[in-house]
């Protein structure tokens, strides 16, 4: 059941500090979308039963065929957090409720194009490394994309469901694989870092690394077992952290905690010890069916599960255990709105990136602002097909002002210069979308900090362009997109009837 309408997603639009827009980032085959899915399901769009099978945001039929992500695909998701998952956060916001504009992008080199457009209207990653194989060649590409976008990101340590299933890995073993891919990804990122952005290296032991398993629908940060820990051990949740991560060793015997291992059989690392250890347990006993130690487990967790999924064997049981004592959207979630910019925040230092205009100007001043009073600046990364043949939604983000439906606006193409009239068009919105994966809702307007679609453009934009208000003539479009890799496949292709050669052009400039 969904949980959330159309007109609640657009009364949170005009809160910008409760929107996230994020790009999901990662090699081919790590796990973006099936992870995605779990994010999907808790805003109720999909069963969280089928979630990490469905793979939502693969909404083309040949994406589906070959179960890999082609083209980009946005999603609005709404979320009312509770105050107790709040109550340590210390940016700005307005009441529980949150908006996260979310893009599952491909991972294959070929589609990078797509990552780049997703990139571009988005302030934060999610970046999924696959615990087993590590950072991969285009880990680095799409990160190096990213930081040079000026996009915070969090990093995500996936498939962790193999290391106890398929592998079975001891816990020193798989948390020394788990540290060299968290400092292989921060290499990267030190490599390429943004004054303006700060540290952008990512620590599981301040909540920006999650642990995750997509295809089960279960993930943690540690803040998840400090919480459960810190009122056990009375210690502060912060201390109980630090401890959870790096060469902090606890030995049940003595009951103490210490800098190095004390070579005794008891003594383990804090990671090893209360977070994967527990969670091998739990797998085991589920996957052995010994559901007499299973329960009173359970019970300890206050994790409860209904009479029916009870019954479940096996793999069926072990996947519903773990959705309900570690979700994956309540961690993720949680790692989203602490630790990405919301769109307030991030214009301010993503505006000399964006606009190419003096950056004193009332245009860069109200992308700076996020002013939803200021004049239009909206920036259209993508083109979509449509189900009617031949035409295509804009696909972008308003980075000041409001876009509304009927609106006049003045579209400035790529090859735009200001002052002159070449690449300049002024045409009337028809409709304002909200992209939703598979369908689209439409609304009346959409207000600056989010994603929209618009509906009536596509004779005028061939892939990307600025839009704003058709008075603003003095207003300059926001940088075209910079294409980091060229692309591997070539193809040739002719016409079977010579005159059709002109449609041949007229796709081929789509």
């Amino acid at each position: 059941m969904v949980k959330f309408t159309a007109d609640e997603l657009r009364r949170i639009m005009d809160y910008k500090h409760n929107i996230r827009n994020m790009s999901v980032i990662a090699h081919v085959d790590h796990g973006k979308s099936t992870l995605t899915d779990s994010l999907v399901a808790a805003a109720g769009i999909i069963a969280q039963e089928t979630a990490g099978d469905v793979r939502m945001t693969d909404t083309r039929a040949d994406e589906a065929e070959r179960g890999i992500t082609i083209k980009s695909t946005g999603i609005s998701l709404y979320y009312e957090m509770s105050d107790e998952s709040l109550k340590s956060f210390k940016g700005d916001r307005h009441g529980n409720e949150y908006l996260i504009n979310l893009i599952d992008s491909p991972g294959h080199v070929d589609f990078s194009s797509e990552v780049t457009a997703a990139l571009r209207i988005t302030d934060g990653a999610l970046v999924v490394v696959d615990c087993i194989e590590g950072v991969c060649v285009q880990t680095e590409t799409v990160l190096r994309q990213a930081l040079g976008e000026r996009i915070r990101p969090v990093l995500t340590v996936n498939k962790m469901d193999r290391c106890f299933l398929e592998l079975q890995v001891d816990g020193e073993e798989a948390y020394q694989s788990f540290q060299r891919v968290i400092e292989n990804a921060n290499v990267i990122m030190a490599t390429y870092e943004d004054p303006l952005l700060g540290d952008v290296q990512v620590y599981p032991e301040k909540g920006t690394v999650a642990f995750s398993a997509g295809l089960h629908g279960w993930a943690f940060t540690l803040t998840n077992f400090a919480k459960m820990y810190a009122s056990k051990f009375g210690v502060d949740e912060s201390k109980m952290m630090e401890r959870l991560w790096g060469e902090n060793f606890f030995d049940p015997a003595t009951r103490k905690w210490t800098r190095k291992n004390t070579g005794s059989a008891t003594c383990k690392r804090g990671f090893v010890k209360f977070c994967y250890e527990p969670i091998r347990d739990i797998i085991n006993i589920c996957m052995n069916d010994k559901k007499d130690e299973l329960w009173p487990m359970l019970q300890k967790l206050n994790v409860t599960l209904k009479s029916d999924e009870k019954e479940l064997m096996g793999k069926a049981l072990m996947k519903r255990v773990m959705q309900c004592w570690l979700p994956a959207s309540s961690a993720l979630l949680e790692m989203m709105i602490f630790h990405l910019p919301s769109p307030h925040t991030a214009q301010r230092y993503r505006v000399e990136n964006l606009y190419e205009g003096p950056l004193d100007d009332a245009y860069a001043n109200a992308i700076r602002n996020c002013d939803p009073e200021g004049p239009l600046m909206l920036y259209v990364s993508k083109m979509i097909p449509a189900s009617d043949k031949g035409r295509f939604f804009a696909f972008g983000r308003v980075f000041s002002g409001k876009v509304s439906t009927g609106l006049k606006v003045r579209i400035m193409g790529p090859n735009f210069v200001p002052g002159e009239k070449k690449d300049l068009y002024t045409k009337s919105v028809q409709r304002t979308v909200i992209w939703m994966g598979k369908k689209q809702e439409t609304v009346e307007d959409v207000p600056c900090g989010n994603t929209v679609a618009l509906v009536g453009l596509d004779q005028f934009i061939t892939k990307n362009a600025t839009l704003t208000n058709e008075k603003e003539v003095d207003a300059h479009p926001i940088r075209a997109m910079k294409f980091s890799v060229s692309p591997v496949v070539r193809v040739a292709v002719q016409c079977k009837v010579a005159s059709d050669l002109p449609k041949l052009v007229e796709g081929f400039a789509r």
